[in-house]
């Protein structure tokens, strides 16, 4: 039976991590890979190829090079349509929950990580227990991601303000969004500049789509 530490273990020479798992109907076992800060990103940067949405692409060959090592199915998030329901995974497999701002806040990275993929086991995989908890969100009074906004777009979000700020050079567009920043949680594993300045160019690319 393939063990959740060996999972992590192999997921960590990418610089990702095994972040909890769920019991499917139609794909079994369910681990999540996944992202925290900016360890990934030297990883990637020595990987990555010159071609279209590169960090896509060298998330799908990780999960393909993972699943191959233990004999699972690999899924990817932006496989689609229809897509596969990674946030509902998420927020049964971790202590994660929706924030005012739409992503998921974790009580320990806050709004800086990601589900870059998952493996499907057939076989049984003994996964860690969810953690219990509440969400961070709903005792936070002051919502500073809501008045860090330059244009008051965050809470509840609105695109078409979002897309008109950066598209004019937001302060956002290179050091990532401000409202991320301003919440409390996290902050030890905010990305590096140029890791914030690719996810913002990459995420104003899906705008404009």
């Amino acid at each position: 039976m393939t063990r959740y530490d060996d999972v992590a273990h192999a997921a960590a020479g990418f610089g990702l991590l095994a972040r909890g798992g769920v019991v499917t109907p139609d794909f079994g076992t369910v681990v999540l890979i996944g992202t925290a800060g900016s360890a990934f990103w030297p990883y990637f940067q020595a990987a990555r190829r010159d071609e279209a949405d590169p960090l896509d692409h060298w998330s799908r060959r990780v999960m393909g090079d993972l699943a191959a090592r233990f004999g699972a199915r690999p899924l990817l998030p932006q496989d689609g349509p229809p897509f596969l329901p990674f946030q509902r995974w998420a927020m049964a497999a971790e202590a994660v929950y929706p924030s005012p701002m739409g992503v998921l806040v974790h009580p320990q990275y806050g709004l800086w990580h990601s589900y870059r993929g998952a493996l499907a086991f057939d076989g049984p995989v003994a996964v860690p227990s969810r953690p219990d908890g509440a969400n961070p969100c709903d005792s936070c009074a002051d919502r500073p991601c809501a008045a860090a906004c330059p244009v008051a777009a965050a809470v509840p979000y609105d695109v078409p303000k979002c897309k008109a700020y950066l598209e004019a050079g937001g302060e956002c567009r290179g050091i990532g969004c401000l409202p991320r920043h301003a919440c409390p949680l996290g902050r030890d594993y905010a990305y590096v500049p140029e890791q914030a300045a690719f996810h913002m160019e990459a995420f104003l690319k899906a705008l404009w789509c």
